[in-house]
């Protein structure tokens, strides 16, 4: 099995293709232009022999043989993706659109990692695959927002005019190992901040809510959707649907690290979500999916991660 990963060195990414090459039948291809993703994610299996790393960017047509696509090809925190906002929104749609012509030449099956951010700050809760969400289109946030949106719909186009087999996968937020310390999140934020006994920001009053997965639930539940016999062409929800308050967070990552930290308070950025809570009943009816990694069991992976990453700098 040939296997394209679109965005391999990003973090979803590099846990993706290290997780595919478990299998010794899979030959898998990383294409990064490494502008958010980093070499050094894929440092541990840079010399497996049914590892390439093509440096290209998506944007631009490519055309290699491959049975697979996975294409995670976007910075997804609004650090990075509000940096160049153009190019946010060329990647999702031009870039997708790429991936895809590339699936119908080649017959490939094709899986698009779309984002919880499709509900924009959800006036449902929990949110389920049939909510078309609330999304300000004019935001802060909109050109990774919308641009997702766009590539969900280029999907459905190539499903029903080009026969492309696509699946979509929309994915709440994840945290664990190879995530960048200077992600702008909220779990590489607050740790990074624990471990130096820093003061953790807390943006709003705190009460905002989030759900959090840790990557290897998230992954294998990619996988399965991907390998899934099921001709599904509609949207599947995967995350971890434990809902946690940010000030929840905040105090368990200081009692996680034995931190000093203190927690100070900001405004709210624009259009930043009051809460998110992924339904996955779909998930679980059709993939067997569900999430098994607690969340202490995820920070403390995560934290010692952080821990090695700050000694190394």
């Amino acid at each position: 099995m040939r296997i394209l990963v679109a965005g391999g060195a990003g973090f979803l990414g590099c846990n993706l293709c290290k997780k595919l090459l478990e299998d010794e039948e899979n030959y898998v291809v990383c294409v990064d232009n490494f502008s958010s993703g980093k070499k050094e994610n894929i440092e541990e299996i840079l010399n497996d022999e049914r590892f390439e790393i093509l440096n290209a960017d998506i944007s631009e047509e490519i055309d290699i043989d491959v049975d697979h696509i996975y294409n995670a090809a976007c910075p997804a925190s609004p650090k990075f993706y509000q940096k160049n906002q153009l190019q946010t929104f060329k990647t999702c749609i031009k870039g997708t659109e790429n991936l895809l012509k590339l699936a119908q030449r080649k017959k490939a099956n094709f899986l698009q990692f779309s984002t919880s951010e499709i509900y924009g700050n959800p006036l449902e809760h929990p949110q389920n695959e049939n909510y078309f969400g609330n999304v300000n289109t004019l935001g802060i946030r909109s050109c990774y927002d919308e641009g997702k949106r766009a590539a969900e719909t280029l999907c459905y186009i190539y499903n029903r005019e080009h026969n492309v087999k696509t699946k979509i996968v929309r994915i709440f937020n994840t945290y664990g190992p190879k995530m960048r310390e200077d992600d702008g999140r909220v779990i590489p934020n607050f740790i990074i901040k624990a471990l130096k006994n820093e003061n953790i920001e807390v943006y709003g009053d705190g009460t905002q809510t989030r759900s959090l997965c840790y990557v290897d639930d998230l992954i294998d539940g990619i996988i399965r959707l991907m390998n899934s016999k099921v001709n599904y062409t509609r949207p599947v929800n995967l995350g971890n649907d434990h809902e946690i308050t940010i000030n929840e967070l905040a105090e368990k990552i200081i009692n996680l690290t034995n931190s000093k930290s203190l927690i100070k308070f900001k405004p709210l950025p624009e259009d930043d979500p009051i809460k998110r809570k992924p339904d996955l009943k779909l998930a679980n009816k059709m993939l067997d999916y569900y999430p098994r990694t607690s969340i202490d069991e995820g920070l403390k992976i995560t934290i010692d991660y952080f821990k090695n990453c700050l000694k190394t700098n």
